[in-house]
């Protein structure tokens, strides 16, 4: 897939605590905040954004790294310079004190940004609330983006921080211990649900990562893990990317059914009213606004 023109997607910035950064946007009705996978806004992340709007949401993409629509395939770009695009972006979020890579118990500094950009995004949306997906390193933002009210659809897409070095990070997530304590009990008392996303085979989302997940969340976490071979095999790396470039868009495929399950889910929990078939709770003083 060649470089996006960003064409459908409206552009802006958004500031918060003196950090401003570029986001795009696109669709109308509640926000779902999609944070890009390294090494960027590719036009398979934007391929996602647009089925985020075409259900009825806003999709907001802040640009926390790489160039928006830039393709990473190296059909597109060569092998060479697309390697070196991805170590860039890489380079990047490493040199960055916005984004705990390695540390275990630690939410992201950049997590505090994008729960002021979700909360402005529902005061401009409006909605029950927020959905949120991160995808690779980003994945685990929206776990942390959960210990605020507003974020009612947290999806984690294959989320690979901290880095699995040791058994200990690779049995852990990037979520300090307050915001967990906190996801926790909107589990147990708001009926928030948590969904991840993960090829079975991918050393960058260890096992023990959804274990860990499953014993801290019980059932509020739903797991979707899929056999290597169901990932699109005309990818340039090993599964991986469950909803972009590792999915293979037919129906009755496990990549594109695991697509429907996000989709639907924002559907419930951000577009369905009580009563209407869903069988949420919300807070109510969010259902009132």
């Amino acid at each position: 897939m060649a470089d996006h023109d960003l064409s459908g997607f409206e552009r802006g910035t958004f500031t918060h605590d003196g950090s401003t950064r570029r986001i795009l946007r696109r669709g109308t009705g509640p926000a779902v905040i999609v944070i890009a996978e390294i090494p960027g806004i590719t036009p398979k992340v934007l391929e996602f954004a647009a089925r985020v709007a075409a259900i009825g949401c806003t999709a907001v993409l802040p640009v926390l790294f790489g160039t928006p629509g830039r393709s990473a395939h190296p059909k597109d770009d060569g092998r060479l310079r697309s390697g070196l695009y991805t170590a860039s972006s890489v380079w990047q979020v490493c040199v960055s004190r916005e984004f705990t890579v390695l540390a275990t118990g630690r939410t992201s500094p950049v997590v505090t940004w994008l729960r002021a950009l979700a909360a402005e995004e529902h005061r401009r949306c409006g909605g029950p609330g927020v959905g949120a997906l991160g995808m690779c390193l980003t994945g685990g933002f929206a776990l942390a983006m959960a210990a605020d009210e507003r974020l009612l659809a947290p999806v984690l897409s294959q989320p690979s921080l901290p880095l699995a070095v040791t058994k200990s990070r690779a049995g852990g997530i990037d979520i300090s211990a307050e915001d967990l304590a906190a996801v926790r009990g909107r589990c147990e008392r708001d009926g928030l649900r948590v969904m991840g996303l993960r090829f079975r085979g991918d050393r960058l989302v260890p096992g023990d990562r959804f274990a860990f997940l499953r014993r801290e969340l019980g059932d509020a976490f739903t797991a979707v893990e899929l056999d290597d071979a169901t990932a699109n095999p005309r990818a340039a790396m090993p599964p991986h990317a469950v909803l972009t470039e590792h999915l293979v868009d037919e129906p009755g495929q496990p990549t594109r059914a695991a697509l429907d399950q996000v989709l639907d889910l924002f559907r419930t929990r951000l577009l369905e009213e009580p009563g209407d078939g869903s069988t949420e709770t919300r807070p109510p003083h969010l259902t009132d606004r």
